[in-house]
């Protein structure tokens, strides 16, 4: 079958769809299904032994350390729970240095004499296993010939049965670590790095007279966006098969310039795959709670509540691999990256940040009059300081190759970071900047002008957009981070700069009393002083704009323009002292996700590079040089009865079809004249040779689209994938 013939027989198939059969009954209430398939703590109260069951809660709820010597009894309650779900197999879920998750599934039967088999599964069991870790990456952790890594039982993250129609799997949350202890994943930083937090924020909550309180976390609600196509486009297109984005598309006529996608009507098809999603995402006691159209054609978004961050980076791995699995059910791709299609909004997974416990709330929160919020103020002046001073940080926690492609454009923030704070914080540490806050903004009502509706309450401040890391009432948004990375990286960033701040704070503090300062007046100015030296990073403007960039450089903030601008910020003196002090990195686990991080990228852009080289060459070039020759046969048939042919379709075709061939010639040898002596190298390489020559053979091939006859051209095209649902 011809390319056009496989385009042309996706449209059909497209308009052919047929959605699956309901596989629940449609009465069933969420309320009845929502953590069914999680080993819940009601669930362990239930099997457990008062003892066991107090000790696993401790460990959870207030940071206790864990008792080896309950893990037989929680592991047996475990498998019977299992064995009654259906469950045949385990499988220890760890989340190594790729950003995915990696798992190993083990029967819970073994044979016994006569041919007889035993359900087992024992404490130690439990507790670790034992995957191959010689091909994760490991950035000089481990040599390729050493094999052995550990995985480890993450108790604060509870156990699940992830379904199958030949078989459910018990999963249970691990971290992975090499035979010295090193992390080879991002479970085991983050949740050294929440351990530092909560201790020094804890130090804080005691001077301000805190007593008996469950131990501080940090908590995260990410939203998630991502695209749906039909399969049928996905699968004759291989550029999205194998990079996850379209390496060529020219612009459709209609894009997202008329705003009508945002918050529109959701298409039939797309809600069933919702509904579908959700009843899974609740099964496994995932929060979802909002869902709608975003801004570009084609993507939406799924939004859950706050939970702890550990939980809520297992279940945003959880997320993405249930979308992809539901979307083939309803006949759709689910794309997670961050720039799919060109001239069209990217996705990315705004992370909110907070901290606290059970007991407080959110720490974030400000309240009605936050100049009279000491312990909030102390908190946020916390968060002003981290970013101020980490802002290098927090820049490498989302780069990445693929998020290089939306950061800095109209629907991301740009790569500077900076702190919105609102009209009201802003008021309230400006005048702590001068002294004291005694008054604070408050909130006002909208007068709509029709009787019949009421009156509406205003915030005292707006929300900002262009803002990388912006205050929205309770919380911070961070923007910056990409759609298909984990949040682990962000989080453990967060939490480790926090913990150095509230440490520093509560360090200065505890000494000012100590030295018979009134502790009101020590807050006071050490809430000045922080404004005074971290101010800087506040920014209530237009990041979006040609002066902020100019601005934020004279405050002297960070512009890492790129990734591999901002990848050396891993390694620098002072990003490993941090680490170090809190126990959250040594500097051989720093180095080893620099390493990655560089392979990851140059990898990532060699791949696309090798796929606009094959798709250049065997698919575009001769579906151009097809309609070329057409061209020229109709222009000698004209000329042999004696009409002077129309040249200029034939020339309009031919001028971008040689920029083409040149293009396609400097890609061939950018890939094949390199050899590297380091990683570094590498991405250098692919930064500086292979995406320009990409960007030439993608406008050569974009220009064809926009010439060459639409029963020639092979790939299914923008106002198809984007519009055809």
């Amino acid at each position: 079958m011809s390319g056009n013939a496989v385009r042309l027989q996706a449209i059909t198939n497209v308009e052919g769809y047929v959605p699956p059969a309901i596989s629940f009954d449609p009465t069933e209430a969420p309320g009845e299904i929502f953590g069914s398939n999680v080993f819940t703590k009601a669930e362990m109260q239930s099997r457990l032994p008062k003892s066991i069951y107090k000790s696993v809660v401790a460990t959870i709820e207030k940071g206790a350390k864990l008792d080896p010597a309950i893990a037989d009894a929680v592991a047996a309650a475990m498998k019977d729970w299992a064995l009654e779900k259906g469950a045949t197999h385990y499988a220890h879920v760890f989340y190594p240095m790729t950003g995915l998750t990696a798992e190993k599934h083990d029967s819970f039967l073994e044979p016994i004499s006569d041919g007889q088999t035993l359900a087992e599964f024992a404490g130690k069991t439990l507790i670790q296993g034992e995957p191959d870790a010689s091909s994760f990456p490991s950035g000089g952790l481990r040599s390729t010939f050493e094999a052995r890594g550990y995985t480890g039982w993450d108790v604060t993250s509870p156990a699940y049965i992830l379904e199958n129609p030949n078989g459910n799997t018990l999963c249970i949350p691990t971290v992975f670590v090499s035979m010295t202890g090193e992390a080879l994943d991002y479970k085991t930083p983050l949740l050294r790095s929440q351990q530092a937090m909560g201790t020094h924020a804890e130090r804080i909550l005691k001077l301000f007279g805190h007593k008996d309180f469950d131990h501080i976390v940090s908590f995260c609600g990410p939203e998630q966006e991502y695209f749906l196509v039909d399969r049928h486009f996905f699968l004759a297109r291989p550029d999205l098969i194998n990079a996850g984005r379209t390496l060529f598309g020219a612009k459709p006529p209609k894009g997202q310039e008329f705003d009508d996608h945002y918050f529109g009507a959701v298409p039939e098809r797309v809600l069933g795959f919702m509904m579908d999603t959700e009843r899974e995402l609740f099964k496994l006691g995932i929060p979802a709670k909002t869902r709608h159209n975003e801004v570009a054609p084609g993507q939406f978004e799924i939004a859950p509540m706050f939970e702890r961050a550990n939980i809520a980076a297992d279940h945003q791995q959880l997320l993405m691999t249930i979308f992809r699995n539901i979307a083939k059910k309803h006949g759709m791709e689910c794309l997670f990256h961050e720039k799919p299609f060109a001239g069209v909004n990217g996705s990315g997974k705004h992370v909110n940040f907070s901290v606290g416990n059970a007991q407080f709330g959110s720490l974030l929160v400000p309240g009605d009059t936050p100049h009279e919020n000491a312990q909030f103020l102390v908190f946020c002046a916390a968060v002003i300081r981290a970013v101020h001073k980490y802002a290098g940080l927090l820049r490498v926690s989302v780069a990445s190759a693929t998020n290089d492609h939306r950061l800095g454009a109209n629907e991301a923030p740009p790569a500077i970071i900076s702190i919105f704070l609102g009209a009201q914080l802003a008021d309230v540490f400006e005048q702590i900047a001068k002294g004291a806050a005694t008054s604070s903004k408050g909130k006002g009502s909208m007068i709509i002008g029709v009787d019949t509706l009421p009156e509406l309450p205003t915030d005292p401040g707006d929300r900002n957009r262009t803002s990388p890391f912006a205050f929205t009432g309770n919380r911070f948004e961070f923007r910056a981070p990409g759609s298909g990375q984990t949040i682990n990286v962000p989080m453990i960033i967060l939490n480790t700069i926090m913990a150095d701040s509230l440490d520093y704070m509560a360090t200065v503090l505890e000494k000012a009393v100590a030295d018979g300062t009134e502790f009101d007046a020590a807050v006071q100015q050490l809430l000045t002083d922080i404004i005074t030296e971290h101010g800087a990073v506040v920014f209530n403007g237009d990041g979006y704009s040609d002066n902020w960039q100019i601005e934020a450089a004279e405050r002297g903030l960070p512009n890492l323009k790129t990734t591999l601008d901002a990848i050396p910020e891993l390694i620098k003196p002072e990003a490993v002292a941090v680490f170090e002090k809190y126990g959250v990195f040594n500097e051989r686990e720093l180095h080893s996700r620099y390493e990655v991080r560089l392979e990851q990228y140059a990898l990532t852009i060699g791949v696309e590079a090798k796929l606009a080289l094959e798709l250049g060459t065997t698919v575009i070039l001769p579906a151009a040089i097809r309609y070329q020759t057409e061209l020229a046969q109709n222009a000698a048939t004209l000329k042999a009865a004696g009409i002077e042919p129309d040249l200029s379709l034939l020339e309009g075709v031919s001028k971008p079809i040689a920029e083409l061939s040149s293009a396609l010639a400097t890609l061939k040898a950018a890939l094949a004249d390199h050899s590297a002596e380091s990683a570094l190298d590498e991405a250098k390489h692919a930064q500086s040779a292979l995406l320009p020559a990409m960007d030439a053979v993608r406008a050569a091939a974009d220009t064809l689209e926009g010439v060459v006859a639409d029963d020639l051209w092979p790939l299914p095209t923008y106002q198809e994938m984007l519009y055809i649902l």
